[in-house]
């Protein structure tokens, strides 16, 4: 086929759909299915619903099944961290970064098939599997990324952005509601029971995944640049952050606020991946079922984020975005003073709404303020974001393996939500000391 013009409507279109693709991964896998599914295998309960058992044996140790978990996920993000800057040399420099694209998709999408037959008795290939699910989804993200100036031009790329951040909601929530309904009525589908519908909604995610990812292939090109990987180029990306890192040295305000940034987030995104996990173990469902209600949380949150971004946004205009920062911290604050203390569904509904309204604000918020933040007339900007996202995951590793080892060493993950609030008191001194002199508006 002949390759497509940049700026073609069917082009953007086409790449923008890779999100309605692989956004299925985020929701179903990382956020509300397998959680669930998770608690369900590992979780011992008596006939009153009281946990007896939350221990599972691995590599010959007794561990809290949450810590396992998060030691798990905290690990996918160390080597997602790592080999970041790799993809990043590569995806600049190599023509034929489609492949690569392609490798990191079916990576990912054939692992999530994978957990279709997760079993504690084989726990370590399935752990495996959700490890290189993980891997494969923000592998590809990268390459992904990287078409963005390849395939539209400066003033389409918000608009296209935005076009699959919208493709890949709905399809997250089609699929997932799809799966809920297979789980919750089971019997209409001739299942016996709730467990088999929910590991075919893992097979259902990769076979969406790959599947619909093949529109996107169809169209996208190889790549613009044909130079051969090197050892030049594959360290290409550590070079970039070590450059970045240098740059920061002489703007103050920038790596102070980096620094805040780096610690509250911990805290943000332990919450929001291990959200799900705390409502199966600490709640008190009684006869309501368990996963309608988490899956319900998980939507409301997702419903909720977009609109809390809108007032972030307004908010940050007529404040400033450093004293919106610091009251959403505030927040956050009181989100896990008041999750200490949640016991029935309807508080944890309640919790959900606020963390919606306050998450899609941090994050949209976030990043728009390292942006206006970044020297003028700065020509590596994606050189700069790329060191964002790097200290977004190392931060993401911190949180998780801490949420993991409180829980564990205390026996109550309560104690790791009271733990978490000491990053976002750390944040929010560092954003005390970001010089706010020049406006930011």
């Amino acid at each position: 086929m002949q390759q497509l013009p940049k700026g073609s409507k069917k082009l953007l279109n086409a790449w923008a759909f890779y999100d309605w693709a692989n956004s299925v991964y985020n929701l179903t896998i990382s956020s509300a299915v397998f959680p669930i599914f998770w608690g369900a295998l590992t979780i011992i309960r008596d006939d009153e619903g009281r946990i007896i058992s939350d221990t599972v044996r691995f590599l010959g140790y007794d561990i809290n099944n949450d810590s396992l978990i998060s030691y798990v996920t905290a690990f996918a993000f160390l080597i997602v961290s790592i080999i970041s800057p790799f993809l990043s040399g590569i995806a600049d420099y190599v023509g034929n970064k489609k492949n690569f694209l392609k490798f990191f998709c079916y990576l990912g999408a054939l692992s999530c098939i994978g957990l279709y037959w997760f079993s504690l008795e084989n726990l370590f290939i399935s752990l495996l599997c959700y490890l290189l699910a993980l891997i494969g989804f923000w592998g590809s993200i990268v390459f992904y990324n990287s078409y963005l100036p390849d395939i539209a031009y400066p003033e389409q790329q918000d608009a296209i952005s935005a076009k699959g951040y919208s493709l890949g909601y709905i399809g997250s929530v089609i699929l997932l509601i799809v799966n809920l309904i297979m789980i919750l009525k089971y019997d209409w589908f001739g299942f016996e029971s709730e467990g088999a519908p929910t590991r075919l909604s893992f097979l259902m995610v990769g076979v969406w995944w790959i599947g619909f990812s093949q529109y996107t292939y169809y169209y996208l090109p190889k790549g613009n640049k044909k130079e051969t990987l090197s050892r030049d180029i594959l360290f290409n990306g550590f070079k970039e952050l070590k450059l970045i890192w240098n740059a920061l040295q002489h703007n103050l305000r920038l790596k102070r606020y980096l620094v805040a940034f780096f610690v509250y987030s911990m805290a943000v995104q332990t919450i929001m991946l291990i959200a799900t996990y705390f409502g199966i173990e600490e709640l008190d469902w009684g006869d309501q079922d368990a996963t309608t209600g988490l899956i319900i949380s998980i939507l409301l949150i997702q419903l909720v984020a977009v609109l809390g971004a809108f007032l972030t946004s307004r908010a940050s205009a007529k404040y400033g975005n450093i004293k919106t920062l610091i009251f959403i911290n505030f927040i956050w604050i009181g989100i896990c003073i008041y999750a200490y203390t949640i016991t029935v569904p309807l508080q944890f509904y309640a919790t959900a709404a606020v963390v919606g309204l306050v998450m899609g604000g941090i994050q949209s918020l976030s990043r728009s303020t390292y942006s206006k933040f970044l020297p003028e007339n700065a020509v590596d900007t994606a050189s700069y974001f790329s060191f964002y996202d790097v200290s977004e995951k190392i931060g993401i590793v911190i949180g998780m393996f801490s949420y993991g080892l409180i829980a564990q060493v205390t026996g109550s993950v309560r104690y790791s939500i009271l733990f978490l609030i000491l990053f976002f008191v750390i944040g929010l001194l560092l954003l005390f000391r970001v010089n706010t002199k020049k406006t930011v508006s």
